[in-house]
């Protein structure tokens, strides 16, 4: 398995923690203080605040988990293709 391939699924895993934060986040009877929801809250926070500071809700939808796929999943390509091309 080359490095490339470990970085890309990498991002694939972190990617489908935040499709499944936003999917649970349609069921409001989710305690997210009890775990592992609250781990999962803790981790996809990370990437989903620094939008969410940015961009604010339409109405009552929070459109900042679609920015931090955006810019995740170009972070992904480019990072794949620079160790691709370097060979690892």
């Amino acid at each position: 398995m080359s490095i490339s391939y470990g970085v890309y699924q990498l991002f694939n895993l972190i990617m489908f923690l935040m499709l499944l934060k936003v999917l649970l986040s349609w069921f409001p009877n989710i305690d997210w203080y009890k775990e592992p929801f609250n781990s999962l809250k803790k981790f996809t926070d990370l990437f989903f605040e620094p939008f969410r500071r940015i961009i604010p809700p339409i109405g009552m939808i929070d459109i900042s988990p679609i920015a931090a796929f955006l810019l995740l999943g170009f972070i992904q390509q480019a990072l794949v293709i620079l160790l691709r091309n370097m060979g690892l």
